[in-house]
């Protein structure tokens, strides 16, 4: 049985990351025109390259290759009406909604998708994956990478777990799903 190899990696970082927003359909801050193809070293061969549909995950999946295919599962959290606000400003006005978002995988306080429903969405993706063997690289958002973890983990350590920009994990299925933390670091590599 070939395994599947699934290697994650979270979108270059956005304006939003950098002023504590959530997020929307945002560019990466870098040059990611001028870097292109610049991290496809990091694969003997090339992989399957996947992304999610918003902007900063087809501009960072650029950076490992030009032959993305956008899948709708790999998308970001939908955030409802906080799309775009500071967290601080949330924590304003809206002190009690967050809360039970960050207490409660299940709420929905923002109007958009709750935690639980993100799980269920990469679980079910996962589950697509398990009989595509060979090399698949994911890029996507620290919500979706967070999602992934604590379902192959079988984990409720959600808000535990930070997702730096152009961070990777790696997993691989042969019978079930196991984390393999890997080396990323190019020299020179943008």
């Amino acid at each position: 049985m070939q395994a599947t190899r699934l290697t994650l990696i979270c979108h270059a970082r956005t304006v939003a990351q950098k002023l504590a927003r959530f997020p929307t359909d945002e560019p990466v801050e870098m040059d990611w025109q001028s870097a292109r193809g610049a991290r496809a070293v990091l694969f003997n061969k090339p992989p399957r390259l996947l992304c999610g549909p918003e902007r900063r995950t087809r501009e960072t999946a650029e950076l490992f290759g030009n032959d993305a295919q956008i899948v709708a599962a790999l998308g970001d959290c939908d955030f409802g009406r906080w799309k775009g606000l500071r967290i601080d400003e949330v924590q304003k006005s809206e002190p009690e909604a967050l809360q039970a978002w960050l207490d409660d995988p299940h709420s929905t306080a923002h109007g958009g998708e709750s935690v639980m429903r993100l799980g269920q969405r990469v679980a079910d993706w996962l589950t697509t994956l398990e009989a595509t063997p060979g090399h698949i690289v994911a890029i996507t958002h620290p919500f979706v990478i967070r999602a992934v973890l604590t379902q192959v983990l079988q984990s409720t350590a959600f808000n535990l777990i930070d997702v730096e920009p152009l961070s990777a994990i790696e997993l691989r299925f042969t019978g079930r799903w196991r984390l393999r933390l890997i080396d990323t670091i190019v020299e020179g590599a943008p």
